[in-house]
């Protein structure tokens, strides 16, 4: 059967080459018995590629179920799948069959293969390499002969990664990989989808069905569609119930999309201030912005030993921070990075090269106020019993920032 029959058997709506390619690969390995991965984000249509494999497939007179892994307990996942023997535990009243058992000669989907636990991964694994299971509370091994197909939106290279999904299970499901695109990825697909969705609700409520403008057309096409086909066909059927006139503005669609800002801060930070998951650019962002700090506070202090006045705390405005729900937003730059590049070279002048000592001075005169700060760090310690914290507070100048001028300076303390 070739990609447009499947398309017509199957009521696939679209014409984007990476969804026929997708096709093609399920409708050539369904003659095999080769484990197959279909892999997208939720609502692309996943589910629809296990049926094409099954009807073109030797076993399309078997048996065919799929079980959502994701939406069975933990505790009775086992059984579901390979069945329990009459008192294996609380409520095992009789024996119950399987899935592996009852889909024999047939195909099994499992669905969203990424939620399962890892007890239940080694049960599948042995499966798939020899045919073989154990019922829950039994002793017995038992065969099957069952053409498995796994479906997950679950990143699971990243999930072995993290310890959550066993790497030899995943090559043994990714024999065959079957990727789906996002919706925002076929652009041109989009308004046929749409039509076909109007169409078909039209005809099942009895009412003439809603149209599109072209500017209507071209928002639809540009949003971003996080919730995929699922998420189109359900904004279609609120737009025909709820909309009396039938040609649908652009104006009108907006109030059916909900908004997401896009934010273009360039550092999202967890409330631990930890470095996982950011960047290169954050990290330089936040190394450049601490150091930014760390030249206005020394810079101060040197303009004070300098013109012999007494030192005060430096005040430096804080990095704008906002608080939202559970995480920390640090606002660094709204633009391009040129911007934060530039601000910072704003902030330390040209002639400035060495913690705001200019560098076109004497020689000597820069030594001499270098040994004038190592005197008042050495002092302020003295007076504060070695306490670096009281120290930094009288200085001035921030903890970290003491910390760096007692190594630079060799102050034995």
């Amino acid at each position: 059967m070739d990609v447009q029959a499947i398309k017509r058997t199957f009521g696939i709506i679209g014409t984007d080459p990476e969804l026929d390619r997708a096709i093609g690969i399920a409708a050539q390995v369904a003659a095999t018995d080769l484990t197959v991965l279909i892999t997208g984000e939720s609502g692309t249509g996943k589910d629809v590629f296990p049926k094409i494999i099954h009807q073109n497939s030797a076993r399309k007179h078997g048996q065919y179920f799929a079980v959502n892994c994701g939406a069975i307990p933990e505790g009775t996942i086992d059984s579901e799948l390979f069945g329990h023997e009459k008192g294996s535990f609380t409520g095992a009243v009789n024996e119950r069959k399987g899935y592996f058992e009852i889909a024999d000669k047939g195909t099994l989907f499992l669905d969203e293969v990424g939620e399962l636990p890892l007890s239940t991964q080694a049960r599948l694994l042995r499966v798939l390499e020899n045919g073989e299971y154990i019922r829950v509370g039994g002793n017995k091994v038992m065969k099957t002969d069952v053409r498995i197909v796994a479906a997950t939106n679950v990143d699971l290279p990243l999930a072995i990664e993290k310890g959550r999904f066993r790497e030899d299970l995943y090559y043994r499901l990714n024999t065959i990989p079957i990727h789906i695109p996002a919706l925002r990825e076929r652009k041109a697909d989009i308004p046929l989808l749409f039509r076909k969705f109007a169409a078909d609700f039209a005809e099942r409520n009895h009412i003439p069905p809603i149209t599109l403008d072209a500017e209507a057309v071209r928002m639809l096409e540009s949003y971003r569609w996080d919730g995929n086909v699922r998420q189109l066909k359900n904004v279609t059927e609120q737009i025909s119930i709820m909309e009396t006139e039938r040609n649908i503005t652009a104006e009108t669609l907006a109030k059916y999309l909900p908004n997401r800002v896009q934010s273009n801060l360039p550092m999202l930070l967890p409330r631990e201030d930890t470095p996982d998951g950011m960047s290169e650019r954050d990290l330089l962002y936040r190394v450049l912005f601490d150091m930014k700090k760390d030249i206005a506070e020394l810079r101060a202090q040197v303009n004070n030993m300098t013109s012999g006045r007494p030192m005060e705390p430096t005040y430096i405005p804080p990095t704008p921070v906002t608080q939202i729900g559970d995480t920390v937003v640090t606002r660094v730059s709204h633009d391009e990075p040129e911007m934060a590049e530039q601000e910072f070279a704003e902030f330390v002048p040209a002639e400035e090269t060495h913690y705001g000592i200019v560098s076109s001075g004497s020689t000597s005169n820069s030594f001499s106020l270098e040994e004038h700060e190592k005197e008042m760090i050495i002092k302020a310690l003295e007076t504060h019993r070695g306490k670096r914290k009281d120290a930094a507070k009288a200085l001035g100048i921030s903890e970290r920032t003491l910390y760096r001028k007692i190594n630079e300076y060799g102050i034995d303390l």
